[in-house]
């Protein structure tokens, strides 16, 4: 068994082998096989050249050696030389032997193709215009299009992984992906042992029960115990990997092999799988279905508020600069903000932040911060919010958030300065579009390009819209007394436009 307490880059999958039947197969290499076993098994790992008469200390294992012959004595036993010759490459772990015909030899000795018969040593005949550099130059080749295509491959499943991991039910969607991508079984162990869930083919009892021992060998459990370890059982390659610390679950793999990539997809599906189990054994996934199922049955957000461990919050609207937002990218806005309560609907993303986490510029993103409210007052903090984003788009700033210093309009009581607002605005209050881009247009001295892009409407539409306002007020609109009287009644007039 082997144990492995560090993962390799997961954007780096080691290089994968090159077959010796996809060298044996380029026709401009013309080469040929003259003895030794052959098929998808026999793999090379790079070419080397050597006219030692002992190459072992100059092999790492897994060349495809390359040799004229220059080393054979003429007065030595060609069998007795050959078979101690191969039998060092086999010791050394060479993967197989070219053997370049001419100028040397004009064929290929026999006694050489017996001793690599009798070595399980496979020997490829390198005809006389074909180069050891060009050998060379094919392996190289042929592993770059290997380690490309694993890259791909590897990408691939990294954003099938994501998205499995945002559905609805995501600890069995990323297993049916994980298992899916090895073309086996996918199981997570949780405490005990037991097994939690599982997705793929049904691994044979004798591998399923090593594939549970070797989950409790990777099980935290203290200092020194490893993250991750691989054993084969009954021709199958497992692997495990623990879901990081403080969790009690366990990744298990049974594949019917083991490819160069598949370490790295597996190692991402464990770093999801350990977010998601992290959630459930802290609990705030369940406080947060339990709060959702309380506001649906008619609660007051005062009154679930404490099942999220929430006090005063903001509010922020984010939109992406490029593109719209996806359940993954608001996901990881959510993460990044520190905080798991997002929200994703017609293009825009609300967080609920807690108070004292000050959100800061997101790279890519425009964001709109409300200032921080009891839950009672989360609505008006989701429209200050929503103000704030308009304004940071239209200005194009990428935090924005809502003003909460003391003014002159602070002077005024509350609840006569909301039915002072409710008289003057009731002209236009029954078109909700109305008061909206009055104010926008207002809080954007009066541009009416940057008010059409904050509120994603045509500059015409605006004008109408405003041309409508002063009408039915029966206002000029060009008078900043009428103005700062206006913009006063829209900042205190009720969220629901009251």
């Amino acid at each position: 068994m082997e144990e492995t307490h560090t993962m390799p880059d997961p954007a780096v999958p080691p290089t994968p082998p090159v077959p010796l039947a996809a060298l044996l197969a380029r026709e401009d290499l013309a080469l040929r096989q003259l003895a030794g076993p052959s098929g998808p098994d026999v793999v090379v790992h790079w070419a080397h050249t050597s006219e030692m008469s002992d190459p072992y200390p100059y092999l790492l294992g897994g060349e495809l050696l390359l040799t004229a012959g220059v080393h054979v004595p003429e007065a030595a036993d060609p069998g007795a030389y050959f078979d101690a010759y191969v039998g060092r490459i086999v010791a050394a772990g060479g993967t197989a032997l070219g053997f370049g015909v001419a100028p040397v030899h004009d064929t290929v000795p026999p006694a050489l193709v017996a001793a690599c018969a009798a070595h399980a040593l496979p020997l490829v005949e390198v005809p006389p215009q074909t180069t050891f550099s060009g050998v060379a130059r094919a392996v190289w080749q042929l592993m770059a299009q290997a380690r490309l295509a694993e890259l791909r491959r590897v990408t691939e499943a990294q954003q099938s992984l994501a998205a499995a991991a945002s559905r609805p039910d995501p600890v069995p969607s990323v297993l049916r992906q994980l298992a899916q991508r090895v073309a086996g079984r996918a199981v997570l162990y949780g405490p005990e042992a037991t097994e939690v869930a599982a997705a793929g083919r049904p691994a044979g009892t004798a591998a399923h029960r090593a594939l549970a021992a070797l989950a409790e060998v990777v099980r935290p459990s203290g200092p020194g115990t490893p993250t991750s370890a691989t054993d084969t059982a009954a021709g199958t390659h497992l692997a495990a990997y623990a879901l990081g610390a403080g969790h009690d679950f366990v990744l298990g793999i049974a594949a019917p092999r083991r490819d160069p990539g598949d370490h790295t997809i597996a190692s991402v599906a464990a770093v999801l799988l350990s977010l998601l189990t992290g959630e459930h054994q802290s609990g705030t996934g369940a406080a947060r279905s339990s709060a959702l199922v309380r506001l649906l049955l008619g609660a007051a957000p005062e009154e679930v508020a404490p099942l999220l461990g929430a006090g005063r919050r903001a509010v922020v609207h984010a939109r992406p600069d490029a593109h719209a937002p996806d359940p993954v990218a608001a996901s990881a806005l959510g993460a990044a903000l520190g905080s798991p309560l997002v929200d994703l609907a017609e293009g825009v993303v609300r967080v609920l932040v807690p108070e004292g986490r000050e959100p800061a510029p997101y790279p890519g993103w425009t964001l709109g911060v409300s200032a921080a409210a009891e839950p009672a007052q989360w609505p008006a903090a989701d429209a200050e919010a929503a103000r704030a984003l308009a304004r940071a788009r239209a200005t194009r700033v990428p935090l924005l958030r809502h003003g909460a210093r003391a003014a002159l309009a602070d002077l005024v009581p509350p609840d006569e300065a909301a039915a002072h607002a409710r008289a003057l605005l009731a002209p236009i209050a029954a078109t909700p579009a109305l008061p909206e881009t009055l104010r926008t247009w207002l809080s954007l001295h009066g541009s009416w390009d940057r008010t059409a892009v904050a509120l994603s409407v045509h500059r015409n539409t605006v004008r109408q819209r405003i041309a409508r306002c002063a009408a039915l007020l029966g206002a000029d609109l060009d008078d900043p007394d009428v103005r700062m009287d206006l913009w006063f009644a829209l900042r205190d007039r009720a969220p629901d436009g009251a």
